[in-house]
């Protein structure tokens, strides 16, 4: 097998995939900032109820914690997601 060395330019960083994270390795300040980020986002939609950012936060915290969501970093783009885990 190469290594990166060999590779060419770029394309050791296009072959990664998203890496799951588990909420428990972050540290409280860090998740924080993970879900206050996805719940902002711009487009975030919630239905027709308005809920405040506290309750957001909790909702995402929940689905985390019961394993209904997870987390996801993305080397190439060096962002991280939280998405719904798919049903088996």
């Amino acid at each position: 097998m190469s290594s990166c060395e060999d590779l060419p330019s770029g394309a050791a960083e296009a072959t990664e995939e998203p890496v799951a994270v588990p909420h428990t390795e972050l540290s409280e300040g860090a998740l924080l900032g993970v879900i206050k980020s996805f719940v902002l986002r711009e487009g975030t939609d919630y239905g027709e109820r308005e809920y405040t950012l506290e309750q957001k936060v909790g909702h995402v915290r929940a689905q985390l914690e019961s394993g209904d969501a997870h987390i996801l970093f993305d080397p190439a783009t060096a962002s991280v997601d939280i998405i719904k885990t798919p049903r088996r």
